[in-house]
């Protein structure tokens, strides 16, 4: 098993991060944007009750289905497209090595 992968975040304005991110302790992609001071809330932390950690995902990854408190938050999500998460929901494992994920513009 691998301990890092590696993972690629677009910020708003279109700057790109290779993130390396650790499979073994449990952190979510919201947790990993944090950690690297890219500009994710996580307000809530971590519950899926606010979006500020709203993510595009870009690349052809297959990811858990998201929870019915996932998608009702992001029901109420500005912003939502057919490739919207909450990076919070997103816990992160081997599985994910070369995601790509951009942030959401913030709501208002």
């Amino acid at each position: 098993m691998k301990e890092n992968i590696s993972i690629t975040v677009f910020d708003r304005d279109g700057q790109r991060h290779d993130l390396d991110a650790p499979t073994d302790m449990g952190m979510s992609i919201m947790e990993l944007c944090k950690a690297y001071e890219l500009p994710v809330e996580g307000t809530c932390g971590g519950m899926a009750l606010c979006a500020s950690c709203h993510v595009y995902v870009l690349s052809e990854h297959e990811l858990p289905e998201p929870s019915d408190d996932e998608m009702a938050m992001l029901d109420q999500a500005f912003f939502v497209q057919e490739n919207s998460r909450l990076g919070c929901q997103l816990k992160i494992k081997e599985a994910f090595e070369g995601l790509q994920l951009k942030l959401a513009p913030v709501g208002q």
